[in-house]
């Protein structure tokens, strides 16, 4: 059967990556209470908007319980507003026409049409997966036409193929792929016919790519004769013909490694950003991002996996993702064992398929018995809702996290995870640009074990205690009346970055009951807004930046009674170098091969003079890139801070001269480059 191809993926991605990260949280032993964590909500520093495509699963051929009421009725009922089809790896052998997967199970019951009228019977959008790797663009055309021309569905989104990096380009092979050509070139190639073919039956349906997660493996490895990595070439020939671009991320390893690399997402994303608007051609930010598949290695159906699914969930869509989908909706036993107390029977499915180990001596519960990921999804549907605007939220502890979300009622939501599996956790919460009631909030909560969300009103909004493995959500009231604020300023826009400054521009807000007297531009600083100025104007342009550092800003209008607005979307920038300078690096990555990659720096002496003894210095822009090893000069790191001094040999550069040091890159998580480089303390120019 397909389905232990898609397995076989996941775990040959999870070994990958476990064989390079760094070490996961580790939970403490249980011991006296821990002093309060402290957590931040900043209503000032507004995120992505929550869209009506947010929460999604996978549904599979191979299921015989696609179409039933009952399932269909639980998805309803979790709130699943998207849902893939045909399923994973299948979508590359799957013919829609007579219903087959040639190689694999077709289940009764699961044809298309069946599959909308579960998508119906839920109230949630298709998300449909043409098949690449044996199929061909008239096959996917014929199918929009059959979609939505004939049967009138109106199915907006489809994909061309799945993880089709894994057709053996790259070594590893699990993806069906008849192409003789299996490059990424090639695939990017028919990406454009596909297209082309199933537009010209609906122009107004989205095509998406394939994309591979950065920072996972094949991420920064070229093969052949592509004239880069996957990403790199799909977006360079396909970009401008796709609508979104489609990643899946497994991140492998134990419950606490799952768990702790969700801090992986912001820069995930923001990395991807980066590519689009580099590689797919005029007006990049167009392209949408979805998240196709989730899951986890240790505790898919226990504590770690709701917590893992409502932590990515929410990071992502706080960073603009379109979708987040659970793989899947049932699958199957596998390997059984025990997880912080819990019966974990390894099945990637959110809700039982009822089936039991191949000698019969366990079995799951009965078929459709929720699992701990399908109340993590029941609690995402709980406090991420259609039009909610994710603002910052943070903690001190790495294991409790927090997210929060204001509604357009003036409600503000938090969602609090405690990761610990042994320890509750006490947290003391902040609220800045938003004032509680005094009403007791709203409280779900999920503890570990437990068969459903408790909900109740009780406690206060600034402390409570959270339990050993826990979510919770807490609806709160404003004290303050909303009503007549001006409207949010619109989306910004950055021109004029330089090293040290960038001016920022708005469209203006609507007035509510009284005048606007001006506006603030905030930018987000962990869980508390920093304030960089303020004008009567829609444009300001912010000085003493940081070199080579990344921004999110957010806009806020207060009018003349002192009623401020929401945030504005946010927008985010980098500053660049000094385009002159006393000095020049020169920063190379190359031979990459997924986990780390060859690197190297050349220093330019810019001056009329020479220097006599230096130190280069940068930080990395995460935690998880490092030095392994350097040759030419003498390496030092401590932390992301990087220190590099010469040897006896090439202390002195000549002015107008150049010196030049190699070393071993590793990286375990998205591979952000260094923007700003200094040499003895002089911010340099980079080339």
């Amino acid at each position: 059967m397909r389905i232990q191809q898609k397995r076989r993926a996941s775990v040959l991605t999870s070994l990958l990556l476990a064989a390079t990260v760094l070490s996961g949280v580790t939970a403490p032993t249980a011991s006296a209470a821990p002093d309060p964590v402290a957590v931040t909500v900043d209503a000032r520093a507004g995120m992505a908007t929550v869209p009506a495509t947010a929460l999604g699963v996978n549904h599979a051929i191979w299921d015989q319980n696609l179409g039933t009421a009952e399932t269909s009725d639980l998805l309803r009922d979790a709130g699943v507003q998207m849902m893939r089809y045909p399923g994973g790896s299948y979508a590359d052998i799957y013919h829609w026409k007579d219903h087959t997967a040639p190689g694999g199970y077709v289940a009764p019951g699961t044809d298309f049409d069946t599959f909308m009228a579960a998508v119906r019977r839920v109230g949630a959008q298709p998300m449909i997966i043409a098949n690449y790797g044996t199929g061909t663009p008239a096959e996917a055309a014929d199918w929009v036409r059959y979609a939505n021309v004939t049967k009138r569905y109106g199915a907006r989104y489809w994909t061309i193929g799945n993880e089709n990096y894994g057709n053996g380009h790259y070594g590893s092979a699990w993806e069906a792929d008849d192409h003789p050509d299996k490059s990424a070139t090639q695939y990017a190639r028919l990406v454009v016919e596909y297209a082309d073919a199933m537009k010209a039956v609906d122009p107004s349906i989205k095509v998406g790519a394939v994309l591979t997660m950065p920072g996972n493996w094949p991420d920064g490895i070229t093969a052949g004769s592509d004239p880069g990595p996957w990403n790199q070439t799909v977006l360079s020939i396909a970009g401008p013909k796709i609508d979104f671009v489609d990643v899946h991320w497994y991140p492998g390893g134990s419950a606490a490694d799952s768990l702790a690399r969700t801090n992986h997402l912001p820069d995930a994303t923001y990395l991807l950003r980066q590519q689009l608007t580099r590689y797919a051609g005029p007006n990049a930010d167009r392209i949408g991002i979805s998240f196709t598949e989730l899951n986890v290695d240790a505790g898919r159906n226990t504590q770690p996996a709701a917590l893992f699914l409502a932590d990515a969930y929410s990071a992502l869509l706080a960073n603009g993702i379109f979708t987040a989908h659970w793989w899947n909706v049932h699958n199957g036993i596998g390997a059984v064992s025990q997880v912080a107390g819990q019966t974990d029977y390894n099945d990637f499915g959110m809700l039982s398929s009822g089936t039991c180990s191949e000698d019969g001596s366990v079995c799951e519960p009965p078929l459709n018995t929720p699992f701990a990921p399908y109340h993590g999804l029941a609690m995402m549907k709980l406090f991420a809702k259609t039009g909610d605007q994710f603002v910052r939220a943070g903690t001190d502890e790495p294991l409790v996290t927090a997210h929060a979300v204001r509604r357009g009622n003036g409600d503000l939501a938090l969602l609090l995870l405690n990761k610990d599996p042994d320890n509750a956790h006490p947290v003391t919460i902040d609220y800045a640009g938003f004032t509680p009631s005094a009403v007791a909030p709203t409280v779900s909560t999920l503890t570990n074990g437990a068969t459903g969300i408790a909900t109740s009103q009780n406690g206060s909004a600034t402390s409570r205690t959270l339990p050993a493995y826990s979510l919770t959500t807490l609806v709160l009231r404003p004290a303050d009346a909303t009503a007549g604020r001006p409207s949010a300023p619109g989306r910004p826009t950055v021109s004029g970055v330089t090293d040290r400054a960038a001016t920022i521009s708005w469209p203006a807000a609507t007035p509510g009951r009284s005048p606007i007297a001006k506006y603030e531009v905030y930018r987000q600083n962990g869980g508390v807004s920093e304030q960089l100025g303020e004008t009567p104007t829609t444009s300001f342009t912010v000085g003493n930046l940081v070199p080579g550092s990344r921004y999110t800003v957010n806009v806020l209008a207060r009018d003349t009674a002192g009623r401020v607005s929401w945030a504005s979307p946010p927008l985010t920038f980098a500053t660049g170098s000094p385009t002159t300078s006393s000095c020049t690096v020169r920063f190379t990555a190359a031979n990459d091969w997924g986990n780390g990659y060859i690197g190297g720096v050349e220093i330019v002496n810019n001056g009329t003079g020479p220097v006599d003894g230096w130190t280069l210095a940068w930080t990395w822009p995460t935690g998880w890139q490092q030095v392994s090893s350097g040759w030419g000069a003498t390496w030092e790191q401590v932390g992301t801070a990087v220190r590099v001094t010469p040897t006896d040999d090439n202390r002195q550069i000549a002015a107008g001269g150049s010196v030049s040091a190699g070393f071993v890159g590793a990286y375990s998580g998205p591979n952000v480059p260094p923007a700003a480089f200094t040499l003895n303390g002089t911010v340099c120019a980079t080339g």
